[in-house]
C-alpha cells in the first residue's frame, strides 16, 4: 500500500499536506472522509475542456480552481494520500449510460480508487455521483503512469469511437 500513499509527478502531496490536514484530517473516517474530499474537489474546480493542460499538478489545480477530469482525480488522490488514505488514479471511458438526455460529448475520463476496509472503492470527484458503464483502461499513481498514448514521433489520431450500451437481464 505504500506506493498508493506517496506523492507522485502530478499528485504533489508535499505541496498539499498543510492544506489537507486542517480540511480533512479531523473529520469523518472511511468512505465519509473520501466523500468529503470529493465534495470539496467537485466544488473547488470548475470544469471546462478548454482548461486542459497536460502539465497541471494537483496543487496547481487547487490553486487555479479549474481543469478537466484528470485534474479532479489528481487533486482528490493527492488529498486522500495526504490524510493517509491509499489512492490510485484510474483512466478509461465513461459513457452516457444512466444519464438523462441531452447527452454531453463522451470522451476519455479519469476517476480514482481508494483502499478502505480491505478493498478498493471507486470515486469520481468530477461527476461526484455514482455512474455505471465505466470502462477501465488502466490504473497508476497518476496520469504519467497511464497515458492513453505515449509516442516518440509525430502521431495524429484520425478517428476513435467507443460505444456503450446497457445490458439488461
Amino acid at each position: 500500500m505504500l506506493v498508493w500513499l506517496l506523492g507522485s509527478r502530478y499528485c504533489d502531496t508535499d505541496r498539499l499536506a498543510d492544506t489537507a490536514w486542517p480540511l480533512f484530517g479531523h473529520g469523518p473516517m472511511g468512505r465519509a472522509r473520501v466523500q468529503a474530499i470529493c465534495d470539496f474537489v467537485h466544488e473547488r474546480i470548475v470544469f471546462n475542456d478548454q482548461h486542459a493542460r497536460a502539465t497541471r499538478s494537483a496543487s496547481e489545480a487547487f490553486e487555479e480552481q479549474r481543469g478537466v477530469c484528470r485534474d479532479y482525480a489528481h487533486l482528490a488522490v493527492a488529498l486522500c494520500r495526504c490524510v493517509n488514505i491509499p489512492a490510485r488514479y484510474c483512466t478509461g471511458y465513461l459513457g452516457d449510460i444512466g444519464i438523462p438526455p441531452p447527452y454531453g460529448p463522451m470522451d476519455f475520463a479519469a476517476w480514482f480508487e481508494v483502499y478502505l476496509d480491505d478493498q478498493w472503492h471507486t470515486f469520481d470527484a468530477r461527476n461526484n455521483q455514482p455512474r455505471i458503464g465505466r470502462i477501465l483502461m488502466a490504473r497508476g499513481r497518476d496520469a504519467a503512469d497511464v497515458a492513453i498514448a505515449t509516442t516518440f514521433w509525430p502521431c495524429t489520431l484520425v478517428d476513435f469511437r467507443v460505444f456503450t450500451d446497457e445490458v439488461t437481464a
